[in-house]
């Protein structure tokens, strides 16, 4: 026994004198930066390879869905629990819980843009899971800006137009209040009447509908619409979820079901409260169709996405959800459209005044498509073969440099924006005043930059892209 812990002090210690020595590089390793080895550049082994990286990019889209399903489910329960005892605790509960299940989500944005699940993930006639590229799920999920006026009660504001001439709307009708045209609400209900008569603004579910339900309207807190905004996000009471059932009547103290500053019937909160249930359930169901589809092993998409044939394609759609994220959809719609017309209904969480965040995350997870790492909602951090590596094996160290750099000044300048809403300005604010303005634009900048250096990328790793990074905006960025 002695001669056996003798034997392991003596293999510990070989360890930690291997491990203080530095390293020749010869094992894929660098102990003194930028000396190359056999095996290792720069700190990089040689034996990170396309295949390694796109099977990281793969285990992560996993974990970041999985992250997404675990904190709806959560989300989930606190609707429930604010349905069933309408509580000032449990309203705020269930708002939490909205805005924490952003935080996962926000980052699976750049898994957007391609041939996979959350754009493309339906079923065929015969029942089985395919990918039809604009059939998948990512409307239902997250579709905005919504005209929350198909939805529930709300004072006319500017960029409701957008939703259409449906017949609900004529008598400022709503699929909550109008029992004749909806006399049961359902997830089948949200579900048909999502994009009512084609107009993508009737949107019915995900998490922006969740949120307008929790939230209501972003008026001031004079509860009124003005161009002068203030800080506070939507004011919808919880006494809009009070019925006979839940919370005993007590008039005199206003412990009555209402629609805002209205009294209304039980059965008005009641439908609010199914609507409510309805999305949530859905955005459930979505995100675990999703999820299944990525899992590692039996997820079809997995699969596909993992295959040796495969890994130049994959590889390819990794930079293109890159780009046309930062570009188009990030810089592009979700930031100077808002800012240039200074539109609080083109801001992406409205609502919740959580616009801030959805700009970090999505920044975010470009970011960590290139650095071959996520972490997940329980803290434990995923590192992986990473598309820095590859380029410095292949030879481009000073583009990867570049990279790195350009990705870590857009986070810089995103957190700026998320920062100044974080001490009080939120993001509807921040585009109302011209120094904040820069700092939105100095984003944007940033964001264009990194466009650029990814195409660059995309050109000297010799791939093929199917679509123009910068084609998803008509803005002029």
């Amino acid at each position: 026994m002695k001669n056996i812990k003798n034997i392991a002090l003596t293999l510990v210690c070989t360890a930690v004198l291997a491990a203080c020595s530095g390293d020749d590089g010869k094992d894929g390793t660098v102990g003194t930066a930028g000396v190359q080895g056999e095996q290792g550049v720069a700190g990089v082994s040689n034996f990170v390879t396309a295949q390694d990286v796109v099977n990281t990019n793969a285990q992560h889209a996993y974990a970041a869905f999985a992250d997404s399903l675990i904190a709806a489910k959560f989300l989930q329960e606190k609707v429930n629990e604010l349905v069933q005892n309408p509580t000032e605790a449990n309203f705020t509960a269930a708002k939490s819980a909205w805005l924490a299940a952003r935080e996962p989500y926000g980052q699976t944005e750049v898994y957007r843009f391609r041939e996979g699940p959350i754009d493309a993930l339906t079923k065929n006639e015969a029942g089985e899971w395919v990918l039809v590229d604009g059939e998948g799920p990512e409307g239902a999920i997250n579709a905005w800006p919504l005209a929350e006026a198909l939805i529930d009660y709300t004072i006319d504001m500017d960029g409701n137009e957008g939703r259409g001439n449906a017949a609900v709307y004529q008598n400022g009708g709503n699929i909550i209040h109008d029992v004749t045209s909806f006399p049961v609400i359902t997830k089948a209900l949200l579900q048909e009447k999502f994009e009512l008569d084609g107009e993508e603004a009737n949107v019915t579910s995900g998490y922006h509908a969740v949120e307008f339900l929790l939230w209501g309207q972003d008026l001031n807190a004079d509860l009124t619409y003005t161009a002068n905004r203030d800080y506070t996000a939507g004011h919808r009471p919880v006494t809009d979820f009070y019925t006979a059932a839940t919370i005993p009547a007590d008039e005199a103290n206003g412990r009555t079901c209402t629609s805002g500053e209205q009294g209304a019937q039980d059965a008005v909160c009641e439908r609010r409260a199914q609507f409510l249930i309805a999305a949530a359930d859905l955005l459930v169901d979505d995100l675990q169709n999703v999820v299944n589809a990525w899992k590692p092993g039996p997820g079809f998409h997995y699969s596909e996405y993992t295959k040796a044939e495969n890994v130049d394609k994959s590889l390819a759609s990794m930079f293109e959800s890159m780009g046309r994220l930062s570009f188009g959809e990030l810089a592009g719609e979700r930031m100077s459209i808002a800012v240039r017309t200074d539109s609080q209904e083109d801001e992406h969480s409205c609502f919740s005044d959580n616009t801030h965040r959805d700009i970090w995350l999505n920044a975010k997870g470009v970011q960590n498509h290139y650095s071959g790492s996520y972490t997940k909602i329980d803290g434990e951090a995923l590192i992986g073969a990473s598309i820095h590596d590859l380029l410095v094996v292949k030879g481009h160290h000073e583009l990867a440099n570049e990279l790195r750099a350009a990705f870590e000044a857009t986070m810089a300048t995103a957190s700026v924006i998320d920062n100044t809403a974080k001490l009080g300005m939120s993001f509807d604010v921040q585009i109302q005043n011209e120094q904040n303005k820069q700092d939105v634009y100095a984003t944007i900048q940033a964001l264009v930059k990194q466009t650029e250096l990814i195409q660059k990328a995309v050109d000297a790793l010799g791939l093929e892209i199917d679509n123009s990074l910068k084609g998803d905006t008509e803005e002029d960025i």
